[in-house]
């Protein structure tokens, strides 16, 4: 069974990091939850600062708190996906955006490695003491809000956006704890066993 973990991203990744976002424009994808890596293409260290700059933020009606993570198949030691958790949020982060981006690579798609990203994205935040979480999807994307049903995730508004995304969107609420409790035979055994992720 292949394993996945999360990892904080460093100087190691570069090559790896800079492979995952241009293979988005390759297949011309849209690119989230990657804490801003496609800015940073020609400023990688400049990236990683960008990062720690996030993580200890103190959070406002502009910007919040985030931890950004790659997700590792450990098999071949590869950036299958990433996720950029909000450890707090603002209002205009309440009503769109919510607490959790992700992706997974364009090619590595359709294999299920998005809930494992999202299981472990909860995992993270229970460890700061969250117990609930917003997300939200375009509509024309399924397998992203699918992905937060199959975790848990109970549709609570569906609008139109016309100040951010231009399009109809779903919004999702998810219980920490009750999710992680509730799938953790599934998605556990596909995990690498780590030190804790904050």
């Amino acid at each position: 069974m292949e394993k996945f973990y999360f990892e904080v991203p460093d100087t190691s990744r570069k090559k790896d990091a800079l492979s995952y976002i241009n293979e988005f424009y390759e297949y011309d994808s849209k690119i989230n939850g990657v804490g801003g890596l496609h800015r940073y293409l020609d400023d990688y260290d400049g990236w990683l600062k960008k990062l720690e700059e996030d993580y200890t933020r103190i959070p406002n009606e502009e910007k919040v708190p985030t931890r950004t993570y790659f997700l590792i198949r450990e098999s071949d030691n590869r950036i299958i996906g990433m996720i950029n958790i909000r450890l707090a949020l603002n209002e205009k982060l309440k009503k769109s955006g919510g607490h959790i981006g992700y992706s997974i690579r364009p090619t590595e798609r359709r294999k299920g490695y998005n809930k494992i990203n999202l299981y472990l994205g909860l995992k993270v935040c229970q460890e700061y003491g969250m117990e609930s979480v917003l997300m939200d999807a375009d509509k024309d994307n399924p397998a992203s809000w699918r992905t937060m049903e199959s975790l848990g995730g109970k549709n609570i508004r569906e609008f139109f956006d016309n100040e951010n995304s231009n399009c109809i969107v779903k919004d999702y609420e998810i219980n920490v704890n009750e999710s992680i409790n509730n799938n953790s035979a599934i998605y556990e055994p596909m995990i690498k066993k780590t030190m804790s992720r904050k």
